[in-house]
């Protein structure tokens, strides 16, 4: 099977300042658009390296009306993280809506590798992920985000294999890990070379698509289940 085509006057702490909110809600307009913004600079100096005068630089505007939309880098995060995952629900929400599941699955694993800001989400997500590791408060909303799209992952495994979105979590939930490990792998290490990119890029499509087919295959051993999935 193929896949087809008052604001403070320095830059505060974020470390032992306190719970962020995990269930940020989505950013109103204008804080979406300044964040797509913020996106280049973060993955263009770090983090660390990009101070919140050097974001607020990005987007044209002043300091102290840039804390005002986003206190702490974290916070920022947060609300990039609650933008991504809006358009993640619209995307799997169409996947279940899809005649062919399955197919539906891998077109849009391709298109997000595929994109023309790969590497710069790329780079983006690598050093999210580095920030994760030194502090806890970033490590929660990354995981947060992880377990919401293990979540939707087990609700397509359960279209699939005509189960509750239960019965697939509990079979299933080692696949979705693996697919989430390799597809943001894939895009943190993204080699700079266009035939290497494309190499890596077929390579992990190709190991997705043998988890998918172990679905399929597990899915046919699978107790009928009282309640599938419509």
């Amino acid at each position: 099977m193929s896949y087809d085509s008052a604001a403070p006057s320095s830059e505060p702490e974020t470390d032992g300042a306190g719970p962020l909110r995990p269930e940020s809600s989505v950013p109103d307009s204008r804080s979406a658009e300044i964040l797509h913004a913020v996106r280049q600079a973060f993955a263009e100096k770090g983090f660390d390296g990009a101070s919140m005068q050097d974001l607020a630089r990005a987007v044209g505007m002043s300091v102290g009306n840039f804390y005002r939309y986003f206190p702490s880098k974290a916070d920022i995060i947060a609300q990039m993280i609650a933008i991504d995952m809006q358009e993640l629900s619209a995307e799997f929400a169409m996947i279940l809506q899809a005649p062919d599941t399955v197919a539906a699955l891998r077109q849009t694993i391709r298109r997000h590798m595929q994109e023309e800001q790969c590497d710069q989400e790329g780079a983006l997500w690598a050093e999210i992920t580095a920030a994760a590791v030194r502090k806890p408060d970033v490590a929660a909303l990354v995981r947060q985000m992880d377990h919401q799209i293990i979540d939707y992952l087990a609700q397509i495994f359960a279209k699939i294999a005509g189960v509750t979105p239960a019965v697939a979590a509990a079979q299933f939930t080692a696949h979705g890990t693996l697919i989430i490990m390799l597809f943001k792998g894939c895009m943190m290490m993204m080699p700079g070379d266009p035939k290497a990119q494309a190499a890596l890029q077929a390579l992990v499509l190709r190991t997705i698509d043998c988890i998918l087919n172990e679905i399929l295959v597990l899915s046919k051993e699978l107790p009928n289940d009282p309640a599938p999935l419509d």
